[in-house]
């Protein structure tokens, strides 16, 4: 099992609360540090405000070393395809290729009115999504010297250089979540390396996989040269109270987190829960620390959840 922080900025975090966190979880062993792509909060005030993760992800690629660095998940809404393409190479280049590259469609229609970005149907921003993937990977995957074009409904791309290339090759690792039964796992079949799943039901994480497993079939991919990840809130204490104080910090309750992430309970209990998610096919797991101040709960969970399924 592989596991990775995964920090929400919007509901309120400055880059230097966020480089703590990215900085203690290289420290600790976590293979990666991922934030969320959101400029408004969902609940709460969000102060100070939003930062923009491709800005921070590049800030803290300069003053971290070895741990991966990420977005779960960038949104196709928020950028143009050619300047995403050229800012997630650079961040590539900065951390010495370390960089996985989530993207999606976008969903939250409240911070697309916030900071006027416009919000196309459903639909559409499927199909946005689709060409921004083939814009972005054929972009860095066009041999140096040689020029890029792409004729599609939502964007045109001509004689473009194609640079600058990002430092892994042929381009970082793609991901793509979502609970769509066609549409998200031909995307992942597709573009992708990864598959993930956000706080899903146990019920609903080995039938979804099957899907993407069918889809990367009938690609022509080998189903099992690929990774299956989920996202979990993760709320862990050494006894009751513990874990009671935790669900408070993030204005939870105990008996509903229990009901709704694995990732919740004493190291043994959280252990045993997760058993079953692993025997469904998750791979990876991304906890998402809703507490960015709580630098503790990280260190318990690495020392005595982490190294039991590592």
């Amino acid at each position: 099992m592989d596991f990775r922080v995964f920090v929400e900025p919007q509901q309120g975090a400055s880059y230097t609360d966020q480089l703590a966190v990215a900085q203690a979880a290289e420290s600790l062993g976590y293979s990666a540090f991922f934030r969320s792509d959101h400029y408004v909060a969902m609940s709460g005030g969000g102060q100070p405000g939003p930062t923009d993760s491709w800005v921070t992800l590049a800030g803290i690629a300069r003053e971290t070393s070895t741990i991966r660095l990420g977005t779960l998940v960038t949104s196709a809404t928020f950028r143009y395809p050619g300047p995403l393409a050229i800012s997630v190479a650079q961040v590539d280049a900065m951390s010495s290729g370390r960089v996985d590259f989530g993207i999606g469609a976008g969903w939250f229609d409240e911070e697309h009115l916030a900071y006027a970005i416009p919000f196309p149907p459903l639909g559409e921003r499927f199909d946005r999504l689709h060409e921004q993937l083939d814009i972005i990977t054929g972009l860095w995957t066009t041999p140096s010297g040689q020029t890029f074009d792409y004729d599609g409904t939502h964007y045109t791309v001509k004689d473009s250089p194609a640079l600058p290339k990002p430092a892994q090759d042929p381009h970082p690792p793609i991901i793509i979540g979502g609970s769509g039964a066609k549409r998200t796992p031909a995307l992942a079949a597709q573009f992708a390396d990864e598959y993930n799943l956000a706080f899903p039901s146990f019920d609903f994480v080995e039938p979804q996989y099957g899907r993407v497993r069918a889809a990367l079939q009938a690609a022509g991919r080998d189903p099992d040269d690929f990774v299956y990840s989920a996202a979990f809130v993760v709320c862990a204490g050494r006894t009751d109270a513990e874990i009671s104080r935790r669900a408070d910090a993030i204005s939870r309750s105990g008996d509903e987190l229990r009901t709704n992430t694995p990732l919740v309970g004493t190291p043994a209990e959280i252990v045993d829960r997760l058993g079953p998610f692993i025997d469904a096919g998750v791979q990876r797991v991304y906890i998402q620390l809703l507490d960015m101040a709580d630098l503790d709960h990280m260190e318990l969970f690495a020392n005595e959840v982490v190294r039991q399924l590592a």
